[in-house]
């Protein structure tokens, strides 16, 4: 990365980052060394990682423009990463221009990225958070002071989860956000999965624990998990590019093999 001291941000270089990863990924220049070092090696154990950051990244695309078509005018993104357009609010402005939108993440970089690019249309809201999906509250109570708790919001938890274990509580912190949010509401979500490449991932999460980075693949069942108690929207659980293809274009090269995560959006009664 150039232009920026890291320090000044409280940016820590000494260990990778999957905002910034996800960013190398992408072709992005917001990243460091050591960012780039763990990206060679987990692309050394799978070549196709990057086109697996574009299909999470396409998914989100389509969901925003699904729930956007559904009359969802509000979103919460938690664990937004470093913006690369178009970015969420772009996508559900262009359909409703009054949408509501609440960024958040807990790398400081990502916060002096969104300050600056993360503008919102002048009939709706744009706004960021920096803080950890592992404290809830604060980003319940943060998104509080820009969004409408009592009117419906989109959840958007995209290539988040696999980074929080079962240990640290993962479920419960799905559900204490859901927990905020009013009938209506809805949660659009991907995840990594070991289901088609065992052996790979095994070794890229032993890599990633070395590096600091936990990384908890889980299975078709696992992740239904997280919608327990929600309304499915068809086509359900799939494989991350299947779901509603049609609302977006296609990442080159996610028919080339199997794309090793899953998509789905549910609806909170």
């Amino acid at each position: 990365m150039t232009g920026q001291d890291p320090t000044a941000i409280g940016i820590d270089t000494s260990k990778p980052h999957p905002a910034r990863m996800y960013d190398w990924y992408l072709g992005g220049k917001d990243n460091y060394p050591v960012d780039e070092a763990m990206g060679r090696q987990m692309l050394a154990l799978e070549p196709r990682v990057p086109v697996m950051a574009r299909v999470n990244r396409a998914f989100m695309h389509r969901a925003t423009r699904w729930l956007a078509q559904q009359g969802v005018r509000q979103f919460l993104d938690v664990g937004t990463g470093i913006p690369t357009e178009p970015n969420l609010h772009q996508v559900a402005q262009r359909i409703a221009p009054d949408a509501r939108v609440v960024y958040c993440d807990n790398d400081p970089i990502v916060l002096a990225h969104a300050a600056a690019l993360l503008r919102s249309t002048p009939e709706g809201v744009t706004e960021y958070l920096q803080a950890d999906v592992r404290d809830p509250g604060a980003i319940i109570e943060g998104a509080g002071r820009i969004l409408d708790l009592g009117r419906p919001v989109a959840l958007s938890l995209v290539a988040l989860l696999h980074f929080i274990s079962d240990e640290d509580g993962a479920h419960d912190l799905v559900s204490r956000l859901l927990s905020a949010l009013p009938s209506g509401s809805y949660l659009m979500m991907t995840h990594a999965t070991a289901d088609f490449t065992p052996e790979e991932s095994a070794t890229a999460t032993e890599n990633l624990k070395t590096a600091g980075i936990t990384l908890a693949l889980r299975t078709r069942e696992e992740f239904a998990r997280f919608f327990t108690g929600l309304e499915l929207v068809d086509p359900g659980v799939r494989v991350v590019h299947q779901w509603h293809p049609e609302l977006g274009e296609p990442v080159p090269g996610q028919d080339d093999g199997v794309i090793p995560g899953y998509g789905a959006v549910a609806r909170k009664p």
